[in-house]
């Protein structure tokens, strides 16, 4: 059940160890009055692959930091989040149990590793680093050699070398693959990838792309890949959730979405991916007017400001319409009636 989309009341529970790796059920993120993240809601299973796009200020990354606990000062997150074989609630959890999950059970590839690594300690011991914090290796010198067949797994060259590496003496492309050996080095449960590819080359983020399903594949970890990349989704994911204005606004199987979308803004992303697409005039298809500052989203429907079918109905807020696992929140969907 959902609630605050259906009216029916929600009983959060711990996931089951078999069934559910990570489930959101209501999550929100504020900043005093002033909504930022609304109403998540998130079940994923052992092994799933599964996208959150949408434009930069669609929320994507807030969610990301809400689920790790990471948000700045004077930002506060509600809902609930849990994941398998942990009774606790995460959010509102203490720094000192949320230090035992971040990095065990929960792991997170940041989009820039040059702020996210230490700039003064050797790449080799910031691998061991967090594998002698949750106790997964017993020893300093036990982790010490994990690292290093951890940088070879994730085709660091010459990881034995690369070790002794400082982060500013490797490449962009290198410092991310330190980060994944990070992330997986203690076998967590999910993972979350938030737009991990962004600054790399092509060819790198190919690269990295089938490091990251490799690493998530074999562990049957499952993946939560934040990006404004279509494409990637569309090579990464089984599912996908659009995200706009703080709001999730359509969900699905990739496929489906990708091919049949009902959201308006889903529709625009796609027609503005599409780079053989152009208008009347020769131009490209874009979706009108520019996301909003954070908290300055209309009421009702956040994108009726910038969408062609919206009507007064739209300032109202719209329902969920279907599942979680399909579904989408729109008065006038995609090739249904717009009356």
């Amino acid at each position: 059940m959902r609630a605050g989309r259906d009216g029916d009341v929600a009983v959060a529970t711990a996931p089951t160890a078999g069934g559910t790796s990570l489930a959101i059920e209501g999550m929100t993120v504020s900043v005093r009055d002033l909504r930022l993240v609304d109403d998540v809601w998130l079940h994923m299973s052992p092994g799933e692959q599964v996208g959150l796009i949408g434009e930069s200020g669609s929320g994507k990354s807030l969610t990301a930091m809400a689920i790790m606990g990471l948000l700045p000062e004077g930002v506060s997150a509600g809902g609930s989040v849990r994941i398998a074989g942990e009774s606790e609630n995460l959010v509102g959890a203490s720094d000192k149990r949320m230090s035992k999950i971040r990095g065990r059970r929960i792991a997170m590839v940041f989009q820039e590793p040059m702020t996210a690594l230490n700039p003064v300690m050797r790449v080799g011991e910031q691998v061991a680093e967090v594998m002698l914090i949750h106790g997964t290796q017993p020893n300093r010198a036990s982790a010490r050699r994990a690292a290093v067949d951890l940088l070879d797994r994730v085709q660091l060259p010459d990881a034995e070398r690369a070790k002794r590496a400082y982060p500013h003496q490797l490449s962009g492309g290198q410092r991310q693959r330190v980060m994944l050996a990070i992330a997986l080095a203690n076998d967590p449960e999910v993972l979350i990838c938030d737009e991990p590819t962004t600054a790399l080359d092509v060819t790198v983020q190919a690269q990295m792309l089938d490091l990251i399903l490799e690493g998530v594949t074999d562990r049957g970890t499952a993946l939560l890949f934040i990006t404004h990349d279509l494409a990637v989704v569309a090579t990464v994911c089984d599912r996908v959730l659009v995200m706009y204005g703080g709001r999730v606004v359509e969900s699905g199987p990739v496929r489906e979405v990708f091919t049949d979308p009902r959201h308006p803004y889903t529709r625009g992303l796609l027609d503005a991916s599409d780079l053989d697409a152009v208008d009347a005039r020769g131009r490209l298809q874009t979706i009108p007017g520019a996301v909003p500052a954070a908290g300055r989203f209309p009421a009702g429907c956040v994108f009726r400001n910038r969408c062609v079918k919206a009507t007064v109905r739209c300032e109202l807020l719209p329902p969920w319409t279907g599942t979680e696992q399909r579904g989408y929140a729109c008065f006038h969907p995609v090739g249904g009636n717009s009356d």
